[in-house]
């Protein structure tokens, strides 16, 4: 005959932390807190209840940890939508061994759909923005080349100025030599 242990985890316990933690992914909040949640109400250690969702628990309700994760996506993007939020709470509802046998439902659907909606609208945004990459890239070459354009055409003009400057100065020199010869 082997002796139980008196702080052994029933089956009610687990079912407890499951639904805890499945419901804290959902919400939002985190897995610490439903191991806190747990712990306050079946008197053990949040670090008791974290071992036993991590090494067992946690296996068994893959599936439903998966689906809950989707659910808290879809409640930070869509709170208003009171067709996701009714869907929401009837799954909240259900307890996690009920969960764990459901198959693909409306609400999986629609989440896929969300989900390649989201896809399909990053990519939009992507494309979006790699042409006004591609255009800005464009105008800054066009600029680019009207500046050099411009300088090459200050330079030239700089020349001419100098050069005008010189042969007034030449034709000044000249004009003030022929003067003080016709004088002298």
């Amino acid at each position: 005959m082997t002796a139980n242990r008196q702080d052994a985890w029933s089956h009610e316990d687990d079912l407890l932390l499951a639904d805890t933690v499945l419901r804290h992914i959902r919400e939002g909040s985190t897995q610490l807190a439903a191991f806190e949640e747990v712990a306050e109400a079946l008197s053990r250690t949040s670090a008791a209840c974290g071992f036993r969702w991590n090494s067992t628990i946690r296996k068994k309700y893959t599936a439903e940890v998966n689906m809950a994760k989707k659910k808290r996506t879809v409640l930070k993007k869509e709170k208003a939508k009171s067709e996701s939020s009714f869907v929401l709470q009837q799954e909240e509802e259900k307890p996690a061994e009920t969960l764990q046998h459901v198959h693909q439902t409306t609400s999986d659907q629609t989440l896929d759909l969300e989900a390649v909606i989201d896809y399909l609208q990053s990519m939009k945004e992507k494309q979006v923005a790699a042409y006004e990459a591609s255009v800005l890239k464009a105008e800054n070459e066009k600029l680019k080349e009207q500046l050099e354009k411009v300088e090459k055409e200050k330079s030239v003009i700089t020349q001419d100025y100098r050069s005008l400057l010189e042969i007034m100065d030449r034709a000044r020199k000249l004009t003030n030599h022929t003067l003080l010869e016709k004088s002298l």
